[in-house]
């Protein structure tokens, strides 16, 4: 037994150390990268810091202060005026905001999962030609999908043309006048894409023979997608709507773009206008908004590392 244990013990050791060299591997090849991310992350953050505390010369021009003990705080002052002051006008704008988001997230999920969905599980031999028709729209800048998509919302364009041919209107719709729908359908149209390819990956790693057992079982075509396909495609769903949610909450071109009216103003149009306002003297309130948006984007991003790490937990 002596010899035998003497025999394994080396043995351990040698795979323990075949670990440590393979990880020590991945760490110093990760190094680069994740050094440059954190540079991309901090060095900005830091920046905006220093400008939300930073002050205004004579000229009403924000400074930067870049030594913390010196940062102020009348930014944040005039900040929280802003959202609760009697002077407020923030509001209105963050549920609008909430609103629009939940709306499209609503309508891509209901467009995206049904289209995934069918690639995944029925595209057979075309499912190659399906991805290649997914992944085009990124092959276009976003900004040239949605000037197109202002082509097709004219008085004259092709959808005031449709609706007319199949007698939906009596007269063509000013889409870009000012309609929330349409800030909300540009959403859905510009962030749809992220939300498919992502349902559409965890969608196809969901093994045949589980869906094949529910069906052995004696599960109908609905009960077993309830039961067994919605349950392994949640953290697809969540892992997608964190994707598409966030960067529609701060997003301000497509508002810019296919309204610009005050009543459909989003908050990254209200952080967007005090950065690019004249002289710059609401940049420094620019700068707090743009951390308190930070701070509530947070939140979920904590839920969705935690729910991941019980999923990978599960599977294991």
């Amino acid at each position: 037994m002596a010899q035998g244990q003497e025999r394994v013990g080396p043995g351990r050791r040698g795979r323990t150390k075949q670990k440590e060299a393979h990880r020590l591997f991945w760490a110093v090849l990760a190094a680069p990268g994740i050094i440059w991310l954190a540079l991309l992350f901090i060095v900005p953050f830091y920046a905006i810091l220093a400008i939300a505390g930073g002050q205004l010369d004579l000229f009403g021009v924000p400074i930067a202060v870049w030594n913390p003990l010196h940062w102020s705080t009348a930014n944040y002052s005039a900040a929280w005026h802003d959202l609760a002051g009697s002077s407020a006008f923030i509001g209105p704008t963050i549920l609008r905001t909430l609103l629009y988001v939940a709306l499209a997230s609503l309508i891509s999920l209901l467009i995206a999962y049904p289209a995934a969905y069918f690639v995944a599980r029925f595209a057979g031999r075309r499912k190659a030609l399906f991805l290649v028709l997914l992944i085009a729209p990124f092959w276009i800048s976003y900004m040239m999908r949605m000037l197109a998509w202002i082509d097709l919302l004219q008085t004259n364009g092709y959808v005031n043309k449709a609706l007319s041919l199949l007698h939906l209107i009596g007269q063509p719709v000013n889409w870009l006048g000012g309609l929330g729908i349409t800030v909300v359908l540009g959403l859905v149209y510009g962030y749809i894409p992220y939300l498919i390819l992502v349902l559409y990956a965890g969608l196809d790693r969901i093994d045949p023979a589980l869906i094949e057992a529910g069906r052995d079982l004696g599960l109908g075509r609905v009960r077993t997608f309830v039961h067994i396909t919605l349950p392994l495609s949640r953290q697809a769903i969540l892992t997608g709507m964190l994707i598409t949610v966030l960067p529609m909450l701060g997003d301000y071109f497509t508002n810019q773009l296919l309204s610009g009216t005050a009543g459909t103003t989003m908050f990254g149009n209200v952080i967007d206008d005090q950065l690019s306002s004249s002289g710059g003297v609401l940049q420094g309130e620019g700068a707090v908004f743009s951390l308190l948006f930070l701070l509530v984007l947070i939140a979920p991003m904590i839920y969705y590392v935690v729910a991941t790490n019980r999923s990978s937990r599960g599977a294991t």
